[in-house]
């Protein structure tokens, strides 16, 4: 019995935890944590499989050197929390360092982005073929597997605005803040990725 009410009481405590989460918007849990470092952690559990997710999609395949990404972004993030600007998104301004890591992880390993794996992000797939308009010469839409292996052939920066308009299904000017160039600049970007992928399709 006494067993049973400490495991009970566990559950209450990660349950009281879990719903924290979502009781703040993101910019009073950066209030809090300027005040109590303790609620750092509500802002770990609420982007922790965002931002891992993120890194995965941007080509980072190995799980271990992932999470290492994951921890280090979570510490810049920590350090740099006075510096963040509350006129911005804080999912903007987050997405903006795991960006400056990812791309930084890359240099120093000297690797390019691995292929996206379809697993997971099926659904995902099939949004870019319908919001991208791929029709085939014969009049049926492209497969979901062509078009993984066609952005696959992107360029870095290229696969990277791909990636956060169709899978992190972000906005023009949330790209604009997390990838630092200006709007018209994002929606040239996409727009010469999407001729890309047609392109790579169209050569089959």
């Amino acid at each position: 019995m006494k067993q049973e009410t400490k495991d009970f009481s566990r559950f209450m405590v990660e349950t009281s935890r879990h719903q924290e989460q979502f009781k703040y918007t993101d910019q009073e849990l950066v209030t809090k944590t300027l005040a109590n470092k303790q609620a750092f952690a509500a802002i770990v559990r609420r982007y922790e499989a965002p931002l891992l997710r993120y890194i995965t999609r941007l080509g980072c395949r190995d799980s271990a050197t992932a999470q290492d990404l994951l921890q280090e972004i979570f510490i810049k993030t920590y350090i740099h929390l006075n510096d963040y600007d509350h006129s911005l998104q804080f999912s903007s301004w987050i997405y903006r360092i795991a960006h400056n890591e990812i791309i930084s992880s890359f240099r120093k390993e000297k690797n390019g982005p691995t292929p996206l794996e379809r697993e997971g992000d099926f659904f995902l797939f099939d949004k870019v073929v319908d919001e991208l308009d791929l029709t085939a010469q014969n009049g049926e839409m492209h497969t979901a597997a062509a078009i993984q292996a066609a952005v696959d052939r992107l360029d870095p920066k290229s696969r990277e605005v791909i990636v956060l308009k169709f899978f992190e299904e972000k906005r023009y000017d949330e790209i604009s803040d997390i990838l630092q160039i200006p709007q018209g600049t994002v929606a040239t970007m996409i727009n010469r990725a999407k001729k890309k992928i047609k392109s790579y399709l169209e050569e089959g």
